[in-house]
């Protein structure tokens, strides 16, 4: 979910909307924690909340509220304040909870009343990671979280959507985009043909993946020297792509998205409505730095 989803349905939610608005909060407790690999850590969280939230799969993205080290539950306004996210961004810094935007892996429903719902969030752990990663890191079963994520299945905070008509499907991802393209290729039908290029920094962060998909999928390492995405992508000829109307996702570093959309729309005439293109994170930001610079360029 973008600053400017976060934004509308905070307010709508607080002015009584939430009927008509896909969106609401939810308190979550952490639940266990799992490392999947060098790179990627997994956090399953549940909570009575849970039971009306509604994923629509694929990249359904959500805003996570954290709290700093030392405060027991994130600081946030009531639900019910006036002008909620303007409350919220006026609260001080190292008080304000920590807002950052992730993709749910996946959510699961208790059987029958038995077990309790639960929903995984996977975090790419980098050593100079922000907050949020080392929140993450030191993460235990008990710690109090915020979500603003849906309550409708449908809902605009999902983004991979291939058209009826689509003939094939062309995926990139790093590994901040690795859960969205992860639950994506467990969406797709059986059969559906997809080239997949997948951008991680170690071994290791080759995940198992699952899809009834007839997915090409190739591994870009970089400790193994792998080619860069624009690169990867760029040396397949036309030929050895699928037939047929192809629709494309790509999402991870900004500056890859951007070199990948060019390419995908200039060189090999995609049409440009059928890009999903979205930019998790960019080269040479802090977390911060990159949120202060969408809300610049927002403004």
């Amino acid at each position: 979910m973008t600053e400017a989803e976060t934004e509308t349905a905070a307010e709508a939610e607080t002015a009584g909307e939430a009927a008509t608005v896909p969106f609401r909060f939810f308190g979550l407790t952490v639940v266990r924690t799992r490392r999947l690999s060098t790179s990627m850590l997994r956090v399953t969280f549940g909570g009575e909340d849970l039971r009306a939230f509604a994923s629509g799969g694929r990249d359904q993205s959500l805003s996570l509220f954290l709290p700093h080290p030392g405060q027991p539950e994130p600081a946030l306004p009531p639900e019910t304040a006036p002008d909620w996210f303007a409350t919220y961004r006026a609260l001080p810094d190292d008080v304000r909870a920590v807002m950052r935007s992730y993709t749910l892996r996946e959510q699961r429903r208790a059987a029958d009343g038995a077990g309790a719902d639960e929903i995984d969030i996977d975090f790419a752990l980098h050593d100079d990671g922000g907050p949020a990663c080392r929140w993450a890191a030191r993460a235990s079963a008990g710690d109090r979280v915020v979500i603003l994520g849906p309550a409708v299945e449908d809902n605009t905070a999902v983004r991979f959507r291939p058209p009826e008509d689509t003939g094939w499907v062309l995926m990139w991802a790093d590994e901040t985009a690795l859960p969205a393209a992860a639950a994506a290729l467990e969406w797709l039908p059986a059969g559906t043909r997809a080239k997949v290029w997948i951008e991680v920094q170690h071994a290791d962060d080759r995940l198992e993946l699952t899809t009834a998909a007839d997915a090409d999928i190739t591994w870009l390492v970089r400790d193994e020297n792998a080619p860069c995405a624009l690169d990867a992508v760029r040396a397949v000829p036309d030929a050895e792509l699928p037939e047929g109307t192809p629709y494309a996702w790509i999402a991870g570093e900004s500056s890859s998205v951007r070199a990948l959309r060019r390419h995908l729309v200039q060189e090999r005439k995609f049409d440009r409505k059928r890009v999903t293109f979205v930019g998790y994170w960019r080269r040479g930001l802090s977390e911060e730095q990159l949120r202060e610079r969408v809300e610049e360029e927002d403004a």
